[in-house]
């Protein structure tokens, strides 16, 4: 859709420096290698979403959400790139762009600006502490892949228990649901993705910025099987039985408390990472962009009392995707790019990003409102 050739001739605008502010030290030395710029992506998107996608199957059906998370993949994919070509494209007039909201900023001023930071801030719900006080992105890449391979041990526990169910008692179920479910699911697997607004970050800290493409395909990709796989197989060994949380299918035994426990840790590691948009914003608006510690840990304590409070826990996922993360995923970067490029493309690549923007309007206005009934008929029963 025209997206590689403005990455590709503007290639030769790249400054090899990072763009984002290093504390101490040769910036150089901080910059993230590939397999640190994988574990980062995947830390950055994998989250607790993946609990609520069995339930989600059970009501999109397994295969109608098998392509749903994989149509979402890539189109999220699809999205992160349009911004990196953004940042590319206007990083000789402005070349201190570091993040989503810095991109909004210089495209749209600040309308752009209000508009990234606000969905930003309302996207990222979770809850962890301490570790947030980790300045960069590239020194919290050891933990990333820590909580990679936990994340990556209990999921996979998670899956042998659903495989001895299923071949136990094989369950009914079904392919596909009906229009409102594929909503839901769209707004769920939404969530599920939801990391656009740590693209840029990530990609002014890698190492290698011409294969962050690359790297940041094959990780989106690796995490839209993995996803497929374990909200089919949720879905498949517990059929109508399927709970919100999947976790709690699994009883109340020292397998289920492992993981749990393990899912816990995983968390705990990947909350300075969903966090650090957030801390951007809080502390540009309120700090003069300067780190500030305890700023973070009062972000994190609010974002946890929030978190307390939450209802149905997929239902939740279902209404943010749809509302907040459809905005900020799809919305504004097509927005930004047609900005950016639309002088110099032809009639398919402008096409394309009108498209997507309708979409994405579409599907906030009708997968939220279908996302609210639900809430409101679970509430009431």
């Amino acid at each position: 859709m025209g997206l590689g050739n403005e990455a590709s001739s503007s290639s030769s605008r790249l400054d090899p420096a990072p763009l984002l502010p290093h504390h101490g030290g040769d910036g150089a030395g901080k910059l993230s290698s590939q397999p640190k710029t994988f574990a980062n992506v995947f830390i950055a998107v994998v989250g607790a979403g993946v609990l609520g996608l069995p339930y989600t199957f059970s009501r999109t059906g397994w295969a109608a959400g098998s392509i749903l998370l994989l149509s979402v993949a890539a189109l999220t994919f699809y999205c992160m790139m349009l911004l990196v070509a953004c940042r590319r494209r206007l990083a000789d007039e402005h070349p201190k762009i570091a993040s989503f909201g810095d991109l909004g900023d210089a495209v749209f001023r600040g309308p752009g600006r209000l508009a990234v930071d606000t969905m930003l801030v309302l996207s990222q719900a979770s809850f962890c502490l301490g570790l947030n006080s980790i300045k960069t992105l590239t020194l919290l890449a050891p933990l990333s892949i820590f909580a990679d391979v936990v994340d990556l041990g209990a999921m996979g526990v998670v899956l042998g228990e659903d495989v001895s169910v299923w071949l136990a008692k094989p369950p009914s179920v079904f392919a596909f649901g009906g229009l409102s479910a594929i909503l839901y699911g769209i707004g769920v697997s939404v969530y599920a993705f939801e990391g656009i607004g740590m693209v840029l970050p990530l990609e002014a800290e890698a190492a290698n910025k011409k294969k962050f493409g690359t790297t940041l395909g094959l990780s989106m990709g690796f995490i839209a099987v993995m996803y497929g796989l374990f909200g089919a197989m949720g879905y498949i060994a517990f059929g109508d039985a399927t709970r919100d949380i999947i976790t709690t299918n699994l009883g109340t035994g020292w397998l289920s408390a492992a993981v749990q426990l393990g899912l816990c840790i995983n968390l705990f590691f990947t909350m300075p990472v969903m966090m650090h948009p957030v801390y951007e914003v809080a502390e540009r608006l309120l700090h003069g962009k300067r780190y500030c510690w305890w700023l973070r840990w009062l972000l994190v304590l609010a974002v946890g009392l929030s978190a307390m409070y939450v209802p149905n826990f997929t239902d939740f996922l279902a209404l943010v995707g749809s509302s907040v993360c459809v905005l900020l995923g799809f919305v504004l970067p097509a927005s930004f790019h047609l900005k950016v490029f639309g002088a110099e493309m032809s009639w398919p690549g402008v096409l394309s990003d009108v498209l997507l923007v309708l979409l994405g309007l579409s599907l906030a206005v009708f997968g939220t409102y279908t996302s609210l009934l639900q809430i409101f008929h679970s509430s009431s029963a």
